[in-house]
């Protein structure tokens, strides 16, 4: 089967997650899903809680929504200059065994041949260039079915991002560095379309 190309624009991540959800559980396609523009949110994985990982008082002066996905991983911050790209494929897909640190090392592998981006590299389930972060990750896998969804950071606000706290667990490399030390862009290096059109076709390429 090949693959479904989705592309979703201004649509809530609360519906592209439960869009997700549902492919994942009862549709046997191989799908890379394309979330841009979205309404800003803050999306926290499945086993955190709010106050640990977000500015409470902030985010409700700002009328955030906070919505918790059903994988693990991380807490982010979406808004329209977020672009959200989602794996959700078979294991005869990726012709790896399907656990965590496998998956995310497939995925590195495809993100740089689909990006060319000479920095590009994976930290800690981070994408990084150089040693800062463009893109956090999260998974969930169902047997021989798994999801695979990343926030890449195209551009991003610096005073938005004071509403993530800094995790109770947070990678290394971090090395408590605040949000506008510790990110980065990749807006000076691919255009957005530019960027979302590398996926696509490296996606059509690899998945016939």
């Amino acid at each position: 089967m090949s693959i479904k190309i989705l592309q979703l624009e201004n649509t809530p991540i609360e519906e592209q997650l439960k869009i997700e959800e549902d492919l994942l559980r009862n549709d046997p396609h191989p799908y890379v899903i394309i979330g841009t523009d979205l309404p800003t949110a803050i999306v926290m994985g499945s086993s955190q809680k709010k106050e640990d990982v977000i500015d409470l008082k902030k985010a409700y002066e700002q009328k955030i929504p906070i919505i918790q996905r059903f994988s693990a991983g991380g807490c982010v911050l979406l808004d329209k200059d977020t672009v959200v790209v989602s794996f959700i494929l078979n294991k005869k897909n990726v012709g790896v065994d399907l656990f965590p640190q496998t998956l995310m090392k497939w995925s590195i592998d495809f993100y740089q041949k689909a990006l060319l981006l000479p920095d590009l590299d994976l930290k800690d389930n981070d994408y990084t260039l150089k040693d800062k972060k463009i893109g956090g990750n999260a998974q969930y896998i169902k047997r021989d079915r798994f999801v695979h969804h990343t926030s890449f950071l195209w551009d991003f606000c610096p005073e938005k991002m004071e509403v993530l706290l800094h995790p109770p667990k947070e990678p290394c490399y971090r090395n408590k560095r605040p949000h506008q030390e510790f990110l980065t862009t990749i807006k000076p290096h691919l255009s957005k379309e530019g960027f979302i059109e590398s996926i696509k076709n490296r996606s059509i390429k690899v998945f016939r």
